[in-house]
């Protein structure tokens, strides 16, 4: 038998009002000040939901525009392009996931029925909303384009998504009181953890993708237009109150620092590498199945024993 562990009152009420606080400054701060895309917007209020002050820290070391008229050059750096590229993974499928998982909670399903369908339901979220859906304009307009361009980089992304967040949720699950209850909040800190977890092993896949151009980074809507839309190839320059300064200037200036070049131009990835690193993502993802077997368990149903009862 397990022991179960019960998370303190402090560290509850702690989490939920910094979350609540780091979502409504984020929030903010991308309706009135940082001009990032549409769907990165919804990427990271999603995030932040579920990361609480990690994403609030995350978005302001990598996105929050540091002055009038800067976003376009401040996202530049490969490393901002890809937090970029994770928010948008970690937004699709943790969102699928999560929502799978409330699902089969409440169903009551065996854990291992659990994991099938949040995969499918994430990937599903991942690939067909967050990727094909809003980034279709990008990448020549067409949805099923889209699909077939983003199919294998979100592949890759969710395996190794999945394989951070079922590890974490199916072992403390087993061991948080009340952590199988959608209801709980310690079901709702458990997910926090589990998309933390996800989204750490994300980053690294996808940095080598945006690198590689097989996926867009950070945007801009500078650049890109609320949609994602290509509005123009060059950088706008601002004057002190943020009216177009003009074009002349800016048709000088390297493409990379309209923040496009990740979603522009042709792949650069050599096939083995594509297949080298999508063997990787499918051995993390059964990694992490193995240790959710190995200390959670995949058949049951039933809350936790006791605190008092030990294996």
């Amino acid at each position: 038998m397990r022991m179960t562990w019960v998370f303190p009152d402090w560290f509850l009420w702690g989490w939920f009002i910094t979350t609540a606080l780091s979502v409504a400054y984020v929030t903010y701060d991308l309706v009135m000040n940082t001009p990032e895309m549409k769907v990165m917007k919804w990427g990271w209020f999603l995030v932040t939901l579920y990361m609480g002050p990690v994403a609030l820290f995350i978005y302001w070391i990598s996105c929050r525009e540091p002055s009038p008229g800067t976003h376009s050059t401040f996202i530049v750096p490969l490393w901002k392009q890809s937090v970029g590229s994770t928010i948008h993974c970690v937004a699709g499928d943790a969102s699928g996931i999560i929502l799978a998982i409330i699902i089969t909670r409440l169903l009551n399903l065996p854990m291992g029925w659990d994991i099938v369908v949040e995969y499918v339901t994430g990937f599903a979220f991942g690939l067909l909303i967050f990727q094909a859906l809003f980034a279709k304009d990008m990448l020549g307009g067409s949805y099923a384009q889209a699909v077939g361009k983003t199919f294998l980089p979100e592949f890759m992304s969710m395996n190794v998504m999945m394989a951070g967040m079922v590890s974490v949720m199916v072992i403390l699950m087993m061991r948080v009181a009340g952590a199988m209850e959608p209801t709980s909040a310690s079901f709702w800190v458990v997910m926090s953890l589990a998309t933390l977890t996800g989204g750490m092993l994300a980053y690294p896949v996808n940095w080598w993708l945006v690198k590689n151009k097989l996926k867009h980074g950070m945007g801009t809507e500078k650049a890109l237009g609320k949609g994602g839309v290509p509005v123009s190839h060059t950088l706008e320059t601002e004057t002190g109150n943020g009216m177009t300064a003009g074009m002349a200037h800016t048709n000088k200036l390297p493409k990379k620092m309209t923040g496009m070049d990740s979603s522009e131009g042709s792949a650069t990835a050599t096939t083995a590498s594509k297949w080298l690193l999508t063997g990787i993502s499918v051995a993390m993802l059964s990694i992490g199945v193995a240790l959710a077997v190995e200390y959670g368990g995949l058949s049951f149903t039933s809350q936790p024993v006791p605190m008092n009862m030990k294996r």
